[in-house]
């Protein structure tokens, strides 16, 4: 098996670096537009195989796609990352053009692949990608929501005082500052509902804080996050090529789900070998419910600034 990651700056080379040692594909292919960029970070990479104990291979190439022939899945991380004080929705003129170019370039050399979108703005990049791929709906596949309830689980344990493992947590609508929704009234500590453990003032600061999650790394270090995106994303990758049927709250194209059509936007769905299998429906309050739909408006809002940009 062959997976592609496409862009070797600290996201792409992060997700690699996770896929290698959890030895997901024999080969895993990094590539980047940066002459001998990606060929660098394999090399470390392969290096490092005798000290964590994995036979994986990875190969990087400039922008040689078609050593990517043949490849199951691909993640996209291309384009330009976030800056301090820099909104998601800044990086559509540039990153749209990039995404799209990656989307055909991959597609040509692997018909049936799946993509896994990390490039920002993510729901706007994944609709794009599922729009002119001509590819099926379920081999699209936003990332975004996996990160965001790892941050919101990480905020709970900060509360909590407990470990993140015990937690079972998610956070729907638009990988957005903004337009995320932390769905506090239905995550639990083992089984139990961590409404029980936590005051009001509480589950508010844990709500807040997950939503400025990535800005609040951005202003931090001065670039968009890695560490966590890069693992969430071999974490999606991990459940399609072993068909775990993990349940992630994923960016996908919905047709009537929560009352939604046309757009993509986080969801729970299950993830296997196919790609997303089906959408779970929660049970959402009016509350929450009111919330999704200024969510999709929000994401609707961004979507319609691709004619502009292409």
């Amino acid at each position: 098996m062959k997976i592609t990651v496409v862009g070797a700056g600290n996201v792409g080379a992060t997700v690699a670096d996770n896929l290698v040692r959890r030895e997901l594909a024999e080969e895993i292919v990094l590539l980047d537009i940066k002459e001998g960029f990606a060929e660098g970070k394999a090399m470390d990479m392969n290096q490092t195989a005798t000290l964590n104990g994995f036979d994986s291979k990875v190969v990087g190439s400039t922008n040689d796609y078609s050593k990517t022939a043949g490849s199951s899945v691909a993640v996209i991380t291309s384009g330009i990352p976030r800056k301090p004080g820099m909104t998601r929705e800044e990086l559509i003129g540039t990153n749209a053009k990039i995404v799209q170019m990656v989307t055909e370039s991959l597609i040509k050399h692997s018909p049936d692949i799946i993509i896994v979108v990390i490039s920002n703005p993510m729901d706007t990049m994944t609709y794009l990608t599922s729009k002119t791929s001509g590819l099926p709906k379920n081999r699209i596949i936003g990332m975004g929501g996996i990160l965001d309830s790892a941050r919101f689980k990480y905020r709970l344990t900060e509360q909590l005082g407990c470990s993140p493992n015990d937690l079972q947590a998610q956070v729907i609508g638009g990988h957005g500052d903004t337009t995320m929704i932390p769905l506090i009234n239905h995550a639990t500590y083992n089984s139990m509902p961590v409404t029980q453990f936590l005051s009001q003032e509480q589950q508010d600061h844990v709500v807040k804080e997950t939503m400025v999650g990535g800005a609040t790394l951005t202003k931090l270090i001065g670039t968009s996050a890695w560490y966590a995106p890069g693992a969430a994303g071999a974490e999606l990758v991990e459940s399609i090529v072993r068909n775990q049927k993990k349940m992630f709250p994923c960016s996908v194209l919905l047709n009537g789900e929560y009352g939604q059509d046309d757009i993509c936007i986080g969801v729970p769905v299950i993830i296997g070998k196919n790609g997303w299998e089906n959408v779970v429906e929660f049970d959402l309050s009016a509350d929450e419910k009111e919330k999704f739909e200024a969510s999709a408006a929000a994401v609707r809002k961004m979507n319609a600034a691709l004619d502009e940009n292409l």
